[in-house]
């Protein structure tokens, strides 16, 4: 049986792209989440302050990726030291958070955090919080890159 994981780190184009490449992820979608208003789009989460994040919803087969390698993914392709921003994108809908479905991710998400915490020494502001709802983004966002031929937009993090 598949699960569901959800993730916002920055824009996310690259950030789907990089799961689209792990063996075992069966599906993903770009979309937005942890905001208040119902159905956004595109435009509004972007200038109108609803207070979603772009996120990518990964559908995945637990026996063939654990969530901890999708956690692993998550901190890789992005800096979960900032807040609100990755690099020149700033506003709340890219900050770093992990959106959990239940509370062995939640505890495998903080677990997560507190490594990455250790490993970089500086202040991880990345959240974690309940799953919400889910809101699709519009179709020429899913697979954005691909579409194009590139394989990614994001800078890693340096260890």
């Amino acid at each position: 049986m598949n699960a569901k994981a959800t993730f916002g780190a920055g824009c996310f184009w690259g950030v789907e792209a990089a799961f689209r490449r792990i063996d075992g992820v069966v599906e993903t979608k770009v979309g937005y989440a942890g905001g208040r208003t119902q159905n956004p789009t595109y435009q509004q989460v972007c200038y109108e302050g609803t207070g979603h994040a772009e996120v990518v919803e990964v559908t995945y087969d637990p026996q063939r990726v654990v969530y901890e390698q999708l956690l692993a993914v998550f901190f890789a392709e992005h800096d979960p030291t900032q807040v609100n921003r990755q690099g020149p994108d700033i506003g709340d809908q890219y900050r770093s958070v992990v959106f959990v479905h239940d509370e062995a991710q939640r505890a495998a998400a903080e677990t997560a955090r507190a490594r990455v915490q250790e490993r970089i020494g500086r202040p991880v502001a990345t959240v974690i919080e309940a799953a919400p709802t889910f809101w699709p983004a519009e179709e020429y966002h899913q697979q954005y890159l691909e579409k194009r031929g590139l394989a990614s937009c994001h800078v890693t993090l340096a260890s």
